[in-house]
């Protein structure tokens, strides 16, 4: 099976976020031997079929080539594929490695045949970290595309919504004091009591696939030294909205419950919550095949497309970016096959 080579390469050559060099070659030389000329985009891959023609609807196909770093608790070489058990192990087997072979074989064959729409495969970098140089820059050269596909893990089955983030910064301000001494106003207590209510507070709307949004503090830090009373604590959110409000709407509803002595930003308000119609036509020809819609938690590049989109890719989400990370060779074998089940023939407008 030429896609389970094509992933072993890319696992044996490390490829997390900003060192996409090497696999993105890889990718580039797979592409040409098979009689394409991808543009590159940077390091993103933009990869027309050879029958383009701009006047039919486009699918795009995207799937991305860098990895996370290794955690700690591998009992393999993460970069050494390994097959035991029926499973492919290693970094990226799951995500996203099993994704983009098995789209890529896909966009292959589907361009063999004659198609309503135009296939368009997109390989990029930096998704793990949300890069600038990743799909935010690729997507300044794509045509019109009308609907996308993108390769994550699923189950193969498809995630019609996925969660927006934002990541919050708080400031807590105080004021100093002796510690001895019943002096000064204590950031850090103050920050643990506004934290206890951002922890228990409710947004109104909640969703039917993704439920409601949802609020962690994932970071904290206050003091300079044991014997001075904090006058600063600064704490950090992840933040995971729902299709029903923009990440703006949540950031200003935040904003009005905190006490005068505490400050908010945003590093960024881009990534919203995103969700295509069940009724689109290629969402209605997944059920008809015994595909299940659902939601998902996780965020992708789908973040950062204005046209419908969705996931669905062999894997599952849970493997991702944890110790001696797989993909089974069943799932691998069965996923081009859902692929063209799914989208040979399809007609993406009605």
């Amino acid at each position: 099976m030429e896609q389970l080579e094509l992933l072993k390469r890319l696992i044996a050559t490390p490829s997390t976020t900003g060192s996409e060099q090497e696999v993105s070659a890889i990718v580039k030389a797979d592409m040409e031997s098979h009689g394409y000329k991808p543009e590159c985009i940077g390091l993103n891959l933009l990869c027309y079929g050879h029958s383009y023609d701009p006047a039919k609807p486009t699918l795009l196909l995207n799937s991305h080539m860098d990895t996370v770093k290794p955690v700690a608790g591998w009992t393999k070489d993460p970069f050494t594929p390994t097959v035991e058990d029926g499973k492919l192990f290693g970094l990226g087997s799951n995500d996203d490695g099993a994704g983009l072979v098995s789209l890529l074989y896909a966009f292959y064959e589907l361009d063999s045949k004659p198609q309503s729409y135009n296939p368009l495969f997109l390989a990029t970098v930096e998704e793990e970290r949300n890069g600038q140089n990743g799909m935010k820059l690729a997507v300044g050269s794509l045509p019109k595309v009308d609907v996308a596909l993108i390769g994550e893990p699923t189950g193969m089955q498809p995630a019609v919504a996925e969660k927006g983030l934002m990541v919050l910064d708080f400031t807590v301000h105080g004021k100093a004091g002796h510690a001895a001494r019943n002096e000064g106003i204590n950031a850090l207590y103050r920050a643990t009591e506004l934290i206890e209510k951002l922890r228990t507070f409710s947004f109104d709307k909640v969703s039917d696939l993704l439920g409601p949004v949802k609020f962690t503090i994932t970071m904290i830090n206050a003091g300079t030294q044991h014997n001075v009373i904090p006058d600063t604590c600064t704490f950090t959110a992840d933040v995971r909205t729902n299709e029903l409000y923009s990440n703006r709407e949540v950031f200003d509803i935040i904003s009005e419950v905190l006490p005068e002595y505490c400050e908010v930003k945003a590093r960024s308000f881009n990534l919203n919550s995103s969700r295509i119609d069940v009724k689109h036509p290629i969402i209605r020809k997944a059920e008809s095949l015994g595909l299940k819609p659902y939601g998902s938690p996780t965020l992708s590049d789908q973040a950062i497309l204005t046209c419908p989109s969705f996931k669905l890719g062999p894997g599952e989400s849970a493997r991702s970016h944890t110790a001696d990370e797989y993909v089974t060779l069943e799932e691998l074998e069965q996923a081009v096959p859902m692929y063209l089940k799914l989208l040979n023939g399809l007609r993406i407008s009605e």
